[in-house]
């Protein structure tokens, strides 16, 4: 098997300050199924042709969010592989028993530099995509409801010491570099792209002085022309917008930036390169940040720089 290790980004716990606000938006607006809700009060939702039980933990809290992000690994040995590993190398993990998440296995958890909750299981059960197994039809009728993301894919987090995080990912975790933009003195990294998987990236942090801040979470599309209805809808739906429907210079991917109810933003997108570890990272000056950003504009807008949850 050639995948190995960690797999994918597998979770995230969003925490929003109104629960049938949140509900709305992420089920009805985005297109997100809701699967379960468990006695914590927690929703739990995913896209519709992601297999497992959830990607998204909505939880009603008096500030926005987010609490963990988790990635799925191969196997129960790997997962005690990479504990051993973190454990190794100075990180804290503590494990979590199966089933404090609905239908999830151990989880192991630990605190990265930037202060973020990182946890990483192997099991979820298998809930399907509303397809069979054989002789699947292309879609169905919940790929067409409200914007229809086919999967959660990734998460930006601010916070420092991001040279730390970066370590912990690629010496431990086996992630690599894909991209990465440097401040004004040309070497110290203001973020960084990484991933685990052929994608252009499964994580991302910006240098920033606060710990644990969320920038965004990030859901798949499969086309422009699926992003720029991802406009329409959100239009349609008063949602408010940060910027987009635009091109990202860093990725190539094409993207919309907007709010969630509770100022959680989220980002709609397609298309983006695919990666291979072996290649050398691509690196952004401060002189052109603007354009890697945002290709077409060429410039960063304010709200976008400071405004995290």
């Amino acid at each position: 098997m050639a995948i190995t290790g960690v797999l994918r980004p597998g979770h995230a716990q969003i925490r929003v300050l109104d629960l049938d606000e949140g509900v709305h938006h992420y089920r009805d607006v985005l297109g997100l199924v809701e699967t379960g809700r468990d006695a914590q009060g927690r929703v739990y939702l995913k896209a519709w042709d992601e297999r497992d039980h959830h990607s998204v933990i909505l939880r009603q809290a008096d500030e926005a969010g987010i609490d963990f992000f988790g990635f799925k690994v191969l196997d129960a040995a790997t997962l005690d592989q990479l504990e051993a590993d973190l454990n190794a190398y100075g990180v804290a993990t503590h494990r979590i028993p199966a089933n404090d998440l609905m239908e999830t296995g151990e989880r192991v958890r630990f605190e990265i530099p930037s202060g973020h909750q990182i946890e990483l299981y192997w099991q979820k059960k298998d809930v399907g995509n509303c397809q069979a197994y054989v002789n699947p039809e292309p879609w169905t009728k919940e790929s067409e409801t409200g914007i229809g993301p086919i999967r959660l894919d990734h998460c930006l987090l601010y916070g420092p010491d991001i040279e730390k995080v970066q370590d912990i990912f690629v010496n431990v975790l086996g992630f690599y570099l894909v991209e990465h933009v440097v401040m004004e003195d040309g070497k110290t990294d203001l973020a960084i792209w990484l991933s685990c998987s052929m994608k252009a990236h499964d994580i991302a942090f910006v240098r920033h002085p606060e710990p644990g801040k969320l920038h965004h979470t990030s859901f798949l599309l499969d086309s422009w022309e699926k992003v720029l209805r991802a406009a329409d809808i959100m239009s349609m739906n008063k949602v408010s917008i940060d910027i987009g429907p635009t091109r990202h210079g860093i990725t190539r991917g094409t993207t919309i930036y907007a709010f969630d109810p509770s100022g959680n933003r989220f980002e709609t997108f397609s298309g983006g390169y695919q990666s291979y570890p072996d290649w050398k990272p691509i690196k952004w000056t401060w002189e052109e940040v603007g354009t890697g950003i945002f290709y077409h504009d060429r410039k960063l807008n304010e709200r976008f720089l400071s405004v995290v949850s």
